[in-house]
């Protein structure tokens, strides 16, 4: 008896957007955490199941599919600063966390700094640490001496690092790094 044919796939058009954007997200958060940079784009929007075409109308470059994770980074950063007991090392638990599976995009977004997506996410992100910075320093947790800058530097550096560390090496770089920047941040 022949097998009955299957229904193909039904084009849900523009309602299947959004849902095709956060599956791309997630998609690639793997892909690039299990790849790095070395994953063809490809990759993930056969891991999301969805076509090229939708992986290209949302993300026309790994740049912009970069900024796009670094976006969603971000806005749980600002929600994790909020309240006004979040501290610095909240921050850099978040931050490590974050850096921890997306290597691949802080390479990919350092060597496109000029990128407009990029620049807009690096001013939230010093906006944040700024609002942040000036409340430790009010409560005292940080000495007078610390600047937006130095806390923005110190970010940087732990990320670049954490990308650069093996996997399982990762959660000794973040600890070694934690205690240098409490000790040079301290009141």
């Amino acid at each position: 008896m022949p097998r009955p044919l299957e229904e193909p796939t039904r084009n849900r058009g523009p309602a299947a957007g959004p849902a095709n954007r956060e599956a791309l997200l997630a998609a690639a958060r793997t892909v690039y955490a299990e790849q790095g940079l070395a994953a063809p784009f490809s990759a993930v929007a056969r891991r999301a199941g969805v076509g090229q075409g939708s992986l290209y109308r949302h993300f026309p470059t790994p740049v912009a599919l970069a900024a796009a994770v670094f976006e969603d980074n971000v806005a749980d950063l600002e929600r994790l600063v909020e309240p006004p007991s979040a501290t610095l090392a909240d921050l850099l638990d978040a931050v490590v966390a974050q850096a921890t599976v997306s290597t691949a995009f802080i390479e990919l977004t350092t060597s496109h700094r000029a990128d407009p997506a990029v620049v807009h996410l690096g001013e939230r992100f010093a906006a944040l640490v700024a609002a942040l910075v000036a409340r430790e320093r009010a409560a005292g947790r940080i000495g007078p001496h610390v600047e937006t800058a130095d806390v923005q530097l110190a970010i940087g550096m732990l990320a670049t690092e954490l990308a650069r560390a093996d996997l399982a090496d990762r959660a000794a770089v973040a600890a070694r790094a934690r205690a240098i920047f409490h000790r040079a941040f301290a009141p």
